[in-house]
């Protein structure tokens, strides 16, 4: 299978959840995450604005925001490349991916980011991920020294063999393996 086929039959799976049960799996998933040692210790933390159809990354926003931690979101820019910018609710518009992202353009330097939460359609149990397509977590993990984690539910994980590119996330909390 290609990783055009793996996308399209994993973003149908996620469309196709139950509600109830996406919800439920979402505030375990978000427990877990709450409680990694890298959370804890994270000052700066980096998620994305998702999809319906995604972890609901509000929860988790609202949860480090508690907690006292500095929010950044990724914005797009340029050929291929993204920053983080500190996150604000009023300061957000639709991009042409259809996903929110902010306004602002000041990135928040990337040696400043303690973790990311890093999107993801399917991962292997390397951890290495097929995303949307557009590389662009690939190329800006390339020279992160931070942690990474990202949260998924039981059919993302697959077996592929990823691209000479691709960057692992270094942990994945699967529902289902919690």
């Amino acid at each position: 299978m290609t990783k055009k086929e793996f996308r399209a039959q994993v973003i149908e799976q996620l469309k196709k959840q139950n509600k109830a049960v996406k919800a439920q799996r979402d505030r375990e998933l978000l427990s877990h995450f709450i409680a990694l040692e890298a959370y804890k210790q994270a000052q700066t933390l980096a998620t994305y604005l998702a999809f319906p159809f995604e972890f609901n990354t509000s929860l988790l926003i609202e949860q480090a925001q508690k907690d006292g931690k500095k929010i950044v979101v990724p914005k797009v820019y340029g050929q291929g490349k993204m920053i983080f910018v500190s996150y604000d609710a009023a300061d957000l518009r639709t991009s042409t991916f259809g996903l929110k992202e902010p306004i602002s353009d000041r990135a928040v330097a990337q040696s400043s980011i303690d973790l990311i939460h890093v999107p993801g359609l399917a991962f292997n149990n390397d951890g290495y991920r097929i995303g949307f397509g557009g590389g662009y977590y690939d190329r800006y993990l390339s020279d992160f020294k931070g942690s990474t984690v990202s949260t998924i539910y039981p059919f993302q994980s697959l077996a592929f063999e990823p691209s000479s590119f691709d960057i692992p996330v270094k942990e994945v909390l699967r529902y289902g393996d919690l």
